[in-house]
């Protein structure tokens, strides 16, 4: 059975990744299972570009195909933002919950109805000889006026899911995955998967 790496140190997004790719055709392991250590700089300008320079560095490292994601939150308000500096949009190093804090801080005095936002994640699956295959998800919903929930990771505690009545913090990670961006895009490309796994 070939191995699949999934590319990432991020315990939250392995937890996720590793539930929603599981597939009976690939044995899914990890950088450290692997012995890679590597940093990539996520230099790209889109969820595309980053995700390509991750799973292309660590396909290339590990010689093994290679999955990674790069994902984030679109603030309508923010025009945007802060996009592909979620991770970093409060600054290099702060928590989950500063940088929560922070999109919060930004939005304050905007009404609910102006709160729209979608999180958006783009799966790349590449290969040691550099060929990637991108599959790509969204989730949209509103910017909650307070953290709610201790499930989830990242900004689920203050995106609201109006078909829930909660925020993506306060469903079960089976709910999550179902609606999620990264559910979406793993569907996909559990599909590609399949299809390279006959290769």
């Amino acid at each position: 059975m070939p191995k699949l790496l999934l590319a990432t140190n991020n315990r939250g997004k392995l937890r996720e990744l590793g539930a929603l790719i599981s597939s009976e055709a690939w044995e899914l392991t990890t950088p450290a299972r692997e012995g890679v250590e590597i940093e990539v700089k996520e230099t790209g300008k889109t969820f595309e570009e980053n995700a390509a320079i991750k799973a292309i560095a660590y396909a290339r490292a590990a010689n093994l195909v290679a999955i990674a994601d790069d994902s984030g939150i679109e603030v309508d308000a923010l025009n945007g933002e802060p996009g592909v500096l979620s991770a970093r949009y409060a600054g290099e190093g702060a928590s989950d919950r500063e940088r929560a804090d922070h999109l919060l801080a930004e939005l304050s005095g905007v009404p609910w109805e102006k709160r729209s936002a979608r999180f958006r994640c783009v799966i790349a699956i590449a290969t040691p000889e550099g060929e990637v295959e991108f599959c790509s998800g969204e989730c949209r919903g509103f910017i909650a006026h307070e953290s709610k929930g201790e499930s989830g990771f990242g900004y689920d505690p203050i995106f609201y899911l109006p078909q829930f009545g909660k925020t993506m913090a306060e469903i079960s990670f089976e709910e999550k995955n179902k609606v999620s961006h990264r559910g979406k895009a793993a569907r996909e490309a559990r599909q590609v998967l399949e299809r390279l796994s006959r290769k």
